[in-house]
């Protein structure tokens, strides 16, 4: 089943949020750095607060760093937090041609930030394809991973077989095979992409950070990485994940179902714990911002 075109409601309007704790000056006080991935030399850009272990941030599609501006503040106390824009976003380095998107230098990107930071390892929190990237991450690299967070991205494992199996997640995702045409881009502008922010002034700053990105590259993503038609179930992964596992899903996502989360400790070797929250949408770290917050700094102060 094809797709002619982007859905006029895409991307949908956020659910009403949850009102989000005052940030103060939290802004004003971040430190904005800058590190290079060896692999091809793209530079990564992220904003960052705090002492302590590290835990790195990777946002999703459409979106960068100031996503988890709340979830930092939260956890600037006790941690070193790192928030990344992915390449092709806002600040950071915006490779020509697909082949600069590729799955390895994806993950050199999120090793660049380690080790930026002098660090051999750190909690990896990831939303989005930001959690695809943080899936793949903890997998080829255990050792780095000291932990692992994902909002509203199912393993791959559930996501193709949901593809594969269930026709209302195949629907969901229509928008999807649109974006892996050609010349999908060029219906994108940074108005349309930044309409979901809730808040009127984090749109401003959306609007203008879509303005710094390069859409063709957004849509790298989908090209090089997103299942394509016929759909088919994966089955388990070739490494299985060993550092303990976060998974927060809100439950009003019309892009990606909750189904697609059962089964998810086949694909685990540690511990695994899932949060779902009612009444919130895609962008959970935005629509339940406290929810999220306190629920990672309860878990990792295990």
């Amino acid at each position: 089943m094809g797709t002619t075109g982007l859905p006029e409601d895409f991307p949908r309007p956020s659910p009403a949020a949850a009102p989000a704790p005052d940030l103060g000056d939290f802004e004003e006080r971040l430190e904005h750095r800058y590190a290079e991935n060896g692999l091809d030399g793209t530079s990564i850009h992220y904003a960052a607060a705090g002492e302590g272990p590290l835990v790195v941030m990777l946002h999703g599609f459409p979106d960068y760093w100031y996503t988890w501006r709340h979830q930092m503040a939260a956890l600037a106390g006790d941690y070193r937090v790192a928030a990344a824009d992915l390449r092709g976003y806002n600040l950071s380095g915006k490779p020509e041609g697909i082949e600069g998107y590729g799955m390895k230098l994806l993950l050199g990107d999120v090793a660049a930030v380690i080790e930026g930071e002098a660090r051999e390892d750190a909690v990896v929190v990831g939303h989005d394809w930001g959690g695809a990237i943080a899936w793949q991450f903890a997998a080829r690299f255990p050792q780095m991973t000291r932990r692992l967070a994902v909002l509203n991205l199912p393993h791959l494992s559930g996501l193709t077989r949901e593809l594969a199996e269930n026709p209302e997640q195949r629907r969901a995702s229509a928008y999807t095979r649109y974006f892996q045409e050609e010349d999908a881009h060029e219906a994108l502008d940074a108005e349309r992409l930044g309409r979901w922010v809730s808040d009127p002034a984090a749109r401003q700053k959306y609007v203008a950070a879509f303005e710094r990105s390069d859409f063709e590259a957004m849509l790298f993503y989908y090209k090089r990485h997103y299942p394509r038609e016929p759909y088919r179930a994966l089955g388990p992964p070739e490494s299985r994940v060993q550092a303990p596992v976060l998974l927060v899903h809100g439950l009003e996502d019309p892009y990606l179902f909750p189904a697609a989360l059962n089964g998810t400790w086949e694909w685990v070797d540690g511990e695994l714990t899932l949060v779902t929250v009612p009444g919130a949408g895609h962008f959970v770290q935005q629509d339940a911002a406290d929810l999220v917050s306190r629920t990672l700094g309860s878990w990792l102060s295990r």
